[in-house]
């Protein structure tokens, strides 16, 4: 082991300017999502990349996207039919301004959007392929890159896509993400429910109060009853690591959006608000749909006019961490960096769930910070994406030796 890992650190050290290169590349491409923008322009860029490296891969357009073309991007390494499959997505949630999307270095950081969450990470894979490629020692099965969009948008045109055609995870003894896990290990991630309540009323002019209905007065009532619950719903927590102990509290976020009326002196017509409802591994997404379902229904029996829409719903999933995949990569990530990660429950909600959901144990470990993803000065450490290049890359040899 000892020899394989210092051939692959020192790949991936000769590396070094391909891989920053590379990710800055990534990021300069703006694939916001929503709506979807340049995702043909990164399938590409990304599509070349792999055929730069001598990976056969192909591009598979999502039928049926609408204005915005989704793609998938499949690519394998190796031989025979066990399969461990690396999976990434490319999409990124929309930018505060240009200059988001014009990533620069400082102090061993690279900023921009995307760099954590997680064009870093997919750089960090696709490098781990080159390095497993250039291995004398034969694998007994193979690697497979699965690339998606949509992420940041419940995985509809991206990861669910490809499991309803039954081409994701066809093989599989295991997947890695590379989502910004913080040093952790992911191994376990929470569901969600979120849905759009919209409350009905009747517009008057404010002199003629008596005639209209009031829907925000309504909303309020509506709110208050799913307070009620979200009181019970916080009292329960999860089993499995996350810090601080007030995150492992389930969650049921209430007006998260909200909009309404027309102007100050209108009673107003209609209010919206959503739910975010988030489900830890010990619940069950459809008792807990029932139980938001249960309080909507008995508030439109008893006179307020309202519907629902449900935006997405995911299952929680969990693998244990004794998990021989688990392990593999627990072991690689401590080999590279002299420090065994941890194991945690991811506070959001993962594509590991798809692999999951099918038997396929699945993990997260990846270059970043959560808490700086999505936000105005997201940022990654170019030595995090070395130190991950090399993790998988061992970790895959250890795992299909």
């Amino acid at each position: 082991m000892e020899s394989i890992r210092k051939v692959v650190l020192r790949r991936i050290q000769s590396y070094h300017h391909e891989i920053l290169d590379f990710t800055k590349a990534l990021m300069a491409v703006p694939t916001e999502n929503p709506p979807g923008r340049a995702y043909e322009k990164c399938a590409k860029l990304l599509s070349r990349k792999l055929d730069e490296i001598g990976l056969d891969n192909k591009v598979m357009k999502v039928p049926n996207a609408g204005e915005y073309p989704r793609y998938c991007i499949v690519s394998f390494l190796g031989k025979g039919k066990r399969t461990l499959y690396f999976h990434g997505h490319y999409d990124v949630v929309p930018g505060e301004s240009e200059e988001q999307f014009r990533p620069y270095l400082k102090d061993g950081k690279l900023f921009g959007r995307g760099s954590s969450d997680m064009k870093g990470g997919l750089a960090a894979m696709i490098y781990a392929l080159k390095a497993l490629g250039e291995l004398s020692d034969e694998l007994t099965g193979r690697v497979g890159l699965t690339i998606v969009p949509d992420e940041e948008t419940g995985g509809t045109l991206g990861s669910q896509y490809l499991a309803e055609m039954g081409l994701l995870g066809r093989n599989g003894i295991g997947m890695l993400t590379a989502e910004p896990t913080n040093g952790a290990i992911w191994n376990a991630n929470r569901g969600a429910i979120s849905m759009k309540v919209s409350v009905r009323g009747r517009p008057a002019h404010v002199g003629l109060h008596y005639e209209g209905v009031n829907a925000f007065e309504n909303m309020l009532v509506v709110a208050n009853a799913l307070a009620k619950l979200k009181r019970d719903v916080e009292k329960r927590r999860t089993r499995f690591r996350l810090k601080p102990d007030a995150a492992r509290r389930s969650v049921l976020l209430i007006g998260g959006q909200c909009q309404g009326g027309t102007n100050f002196n209108i009673v107003p017509a209609q209010c919206s608000f959503t739910i975010d409802r988030r489900i830890n591994p010990e619940e069950e997404l459809m008792t807990e749909r029932n139980r938001l379902v249960g309080v909507l229904s008995r508030l439109k029996r008893n006179g307020i006019g309202l519907n629902f829409k449900i935006l997405q719903e995911a299952r929680s999933a969990s693998v244990s961490e004794n998990q021989p995949v688990a392990q593999a990569l627990a072991e690689s990530v401590g080999i590279v960096t002299g420090r065994r990660p941890r194991f945690e429950m991811c506070p959001g909600v993962l594509e590991t769930r798809f692999y999951i959901n099918r038997g396929i144990p699945a993990i997260a470990y990846g270059p970043g910070l959560l808490r700086v993803s999505h936000g105005p000065n997201e940022f990654v450490k170019v030595k995090d994406i070395h130190t991950c290049a090399a993790a998988y890359a061992l970790a895959a040899w250890k795992i299909l030796r």
